[in-house]
């Protein structure tokens, strides 16, 4: 085979996977735009609504805090309206002083008849992840197996618990019994913004398009664990079985658990805990996730484009420590990459001109992300803010690539002002509080780090 002979054979094979590969992918983004739609267009009432305390499950919610987040006292109250009979909340802060209680001692006045704690940390450290260390103190405390924890910044609809406990407690005898037995309810995050700047509209249309399309489409494809834990219940029981290594537990259905350290506390050690235990409930004890028909309603407040970048940037390095394959393959998932590939490969083998074709691939992808918007909110974006949102969802596309390349040299994130290293399997450890070099020093220009999402930080 000569060498133009070769080099003919390899355009053709690279022009048939890109074409392939954009079908493959076109296919997925379909699968979560159809199940959005069905999943998220009606929302019933859950029977465990009206039902007495005596006949439902008991859950203790776990609510951990760190000063005064955006949108706090309407995320908080969320959990006090719950249309449920039998629920405890904890509010979990790192000490009393904390400013959170001021609101959380106002709802609990407002609303006596729930059964509310106030969970102090008290130094309590079981790792170098600040949530799990201030959770500790009611994961001891708690009545109930069935937990319910969910962010500060996250607001739920009143009847979420009840339809989240229909997913976790089936009927036995019900018309669609599980394969395998839920292990994880959660919930999709839906972000909405409270102050508009720019990375709160760039992170609003990137949770509530692509994130939220890819993310319904892995879970109902469910061949791996995926979860954002924003709002996720699981069962203690469970939780105490297992240590965060990933490895089946050969008599699992027999009450079997790894061992050494298990529980919350064995996830001490990662930054991404929520989707640690996700991970460990999946594979070592084989239970599956289910989503309901609810949002984990995100209020995203004061997020400059610099704080936008840093988040995603910290994300993808936790990502790429955790599960390597899939972090490498994320830019041939993005609408201009994939775009640009398929276009080539396109003109080379139908001579369709990119120029025709690019066009009509964009639109389609704004349109199915904005089907997947409409399920989630509820209603089409509103005519007000179409403008600006087409704006943030062109930048959330065009930055995909750059910042996926930014991230992909460093293991070192910044969270909340302290520096650490993520290591094998999301582990991550403390680092001296240097500059991170030159894009340290890039994203550190200008950025607010205060008041748009992220409630917890350790204290020296």
């Amino acid at each position: 085979m000569t060498f133009s002979e070769y080099a003919g054979v390899l355009k053709l094979t690279l022009a048939s996977v890109s074409i392939v590969w954009y079908a493959i992918l076109w296919s997925i983004g379909l699968v979560g735009c159809i199940a959005a739609r069905k999943r998220y267009t009606l929302r019933p009432r859950s029977p465990l609504a009206s039902a007495p305390a005596s006949s439902v499950p008991g859950v203790s919610i776990l609510r951990p805090l760190k000063g005064l987040d955006t949108n706090l006292y309407e995320n908080l109250e969320s959990t006090f309206t719950q249309e449920y009979a039998n629920y405890e909340i904890f509010f979990c802060v790192d000490d009393e002083e904390d400013q959170s209680l001021t609101v959380v001692r106002d709802l609990m006045a407002k609303y006596p008849h729930v059964k509310a704690h106030i969970a102090i940390r008290n130094g309590v450290t079981v790792g170098v992840n600040p949530k799990v260390n201030n959770l500790m103190t009611a994961y001891s405390q708690v009545a109930h197996d069935i937990l319910w924890v969910l962010d500060s910044n996250v607001m739920v609809d009143p009847g979420t618990l009840a339809r989240s406990v229909d997913i976790l407690n089936p009927p036995p005898n019900g018309p669609h019994p599980p394969s395998r037995r839920i292990g994880v309810v959660h919930h999709v995050p839906y972000a909405w913004v409270t102050k508009h700047t720019l990375g709160s509209r760039i992170e609003e249309a990137f949770l509530n398009t692509n994130h939220a399309k890819m993310y319904i489409a892995i879970n109902t494809v469910a061949i791996e664990s995926c979860v954002v834990g924003k709002s996720c219940l699981y069962r203690k029981s469970d939780l105490e079985r297992v240590n965060g290594s990933l490895k089946p537990i050969p008599n699992a259905d027999a009450g079997g658990f790894q061992p050494g350290e298990r529980g919350l506390a064995a996830f001490g050690r990662f930054l991404a805990e929520d989707n640690m235990i996700a991970s460990a409930l999946w594979h070592e004890l084989g239970l599956r996730h289910d989503l309901s028909c609810d949002v984990a309603k995100n209020a995203v407040g004061n997020m400059s484009l610099r704080d936008y970048i840093a988040r995603r940037i910290r994300w993808v390095r936790v990502r790429k420590r955790m599960v390597l394959a899939a972090t490498l393959s994320e830019p041939f998932t993005e609408s201009v990459l994939v775009g640009c590939l398929a276009s080539l490969g396109l003109r080379y083998l139908l001579r369709i001109p990119p120029w025709l074709f690019l066009p009509i691939h964009f639109l389609a992808w704004l349109l199915v992300d904005m089907d997947v918007f409409a399920s989630l909110a509820g209603h089409p974006v509103p005519a007000s803010m179409r403008w600006q949102f087409l704006g943030a969802w062109a930048a959330r596309e065009l930055l995909a690539l750059p910042i996926w390349f930014l991230a992909i040299v460093g293991n070192e994130v910044e969270w909340r002002g302290k520096r650490y290293e993520v290591m094998q399997n999301g582990e991550v450890r403390r680092v001296g509080d240097g500059n991170g070099g030159v894009i340290g020093w890039i994203l550190r220009l200008g950025r607010k780090n205060s008041d748009y999402y992220e409630p917890l930080e350790t204290r020296e």
